[in-house]
C-alpha cells in the first residue's frame, strides 16, 4: 500500500475519533457538585513522639436541638456524622488514665448531660453506628462535660494544651465540650537515648538539648549541670544558655550562682543582641526578681 495512502487513512481514522469522542462528550448530562451536608475532616497532631490522627465528618446545629435531640442521650453515638470516627494512636496511650495500646480505632460515645461514656471500639469500618457491638469495644470510659456560653455550629474534634507527655482532646459541638486528657510516653524512650549518646564517642554531644530535657523533668540536676557548663563552654555567647543554667542552679539551691548566671547572660544578650534579646532580658529579670523574693 502506497505511504500517501497509509497517511491518508491514519488521519481519517484519527478524525473520526476525535468527533465520535467529542459526541459523546456532548451526550453526557450536566453534573452539579452538590456541598456536603457534613463535610470530612482530618486532624493529625504530634503529641511528644505521638502521632494521633482522627478522620470524621462534621455535622452542623443547623438551628437543631443536638443533644437531647438529635443526638439522644443514653445511646451509642458515631461521635460524628456519615461513617464511625476512626481514631490512631502510634504508640500506646493513656486516654483519662485508661491504657489504649497503638493502633486505629473507632470512636463512640454515649452523650449524657453531665457525663459521656467514651468507648474505644475495634476498627470494624462501620457506616454510623448501627452495626456497634459492644463485644469489640476495646475500653470505655468516662468523660465530664462543660457547659459553653457560646454555640459552636459545627461539631469539631480537636488537641489543645500539648505538653511533652500530655495534651487534651475534645469533642465540642451545640454548647458542650468534653474533654479527655491524652498522655503518652517520653522519658522511658528518650532517656536510655540521652544516656547512649552522651556516653558514646561521638564528636558532638547534645549537651544543652540533654541538660533542658534533664531540668525539665528534674532528673539528675547534678548531671544536668554539668551538661550546662559543657554548653555554655562551647558556645560563649550563647545567653539562652546561661539564663537556662540560672533555671538549674536555683533549683540546685546555688543561689549566688544562679544570679551570676542570670546576669551573665543578661550581658551577653546586651552586648550579642539579635531577635532575641528583649526577650531573654525578661526573662532574667523576672529571675532575678524570683530568686531574690525566694531565698
Amino acid at each position: 500500500m502506497p505511504s500517501t495512502l497509509v497517511r491518508s487513512l491514519a488521519s481519517l481514522l484519527l478524525l473520526l475519533v476525535a468527533v465520535t469522542g467529542l459526541r459523546a462528550q456532548d451526550a453526557q448530562p450536566p453534573k452539579i457538585d452538590f456541598p456536603a451536608p457534613s463535610p470530612a475532616a482530618t486532624l493529625k497532631q504530634r503529641v511528644g513522639l505521638t502521632d494521633i490522627e482522627v478522620n470524621y465528618s462534621r455535622p452542623g446545629v443547623k438551628d437543631r436541638q443536638i443533644f437531647g435531640g438529635l443526638v439522644p442521650y443514653n445511646q451509642v453515638w458515631r461521635t460524628g456524622a456519615n461513617a464511625a470516627t476512626k481514631i490512631k494512636f502510634s504508640t500506646a496511650v493513656k486516654l483519662n488514665g485508661t491504657p489504649v495500646a497503638a493502633g486505629t480505632y473507632e470512636l463512640f460515645s454515649i452523650p449524657n448531660p453531665n457525663e459521656w461514656t467514651i468507648i474505644v471500639h475495634k476498627d470494624s469500618s462501620d457506616w454510623g453506628a448501627y452495626r456497634y457491638d459492644p463485644k469489640n469495644d476495646v475500653v470505655r470510659f468516662a468523660a465530664k462535660t462543660i457547659a459553653l456560653p457560646n454555640l459552636i455550629e459545627t461539631f469539631a474534634i480537636g488537641v489543645s494544651d500539648i505538653r511533652d507527655e500530655s495534651a487534651i482532646l475534645y469533642l465540642a459541638w451545640e454548647k458542650t465540650r468534653v474533654p479527655i486528657k491524652v498522655e503518652v510516653d517520653v522519658t522511658s524512650v528518650v532517656l536510655p537515648q540521652i544516656e547512649a549518646v552522651m556516653a558514646s564517642s561521638a564528636e558532638k554531644k547534645p549537651y544543652f538539648q540533654a541538660a533542658m530535657f534533664y531540668l525539665d523533668r528534674d532528673h539528675d540536676l547534678a548531671k544536668a549541670a554539668e551538661w550546662m557548663d559543657a554548653a555554655a563552654t562551647a558556645q560563649p555567647d550563647g545567653f539562652y544558655i546561661y539564663y537556662h543554667r540560672a533555671r538549674l542552679l536555683a533549683k540546685l539551691g546555688k543561689k549566688d550562682e544562679a544570679i551570676a548566671s542570670a546576669q551573665k547572660s543578661i550581658e551577653i544578650a546586651q552586648k550579642v543582641g539579635g531577635p532575641a534579646k528583649d526577650e531573654y532580658l525578661r526573662l532574667n529579670e523576672a529571675l532575678l526578681n524570683k530568686l531574690k523574693l525566694q531565698f
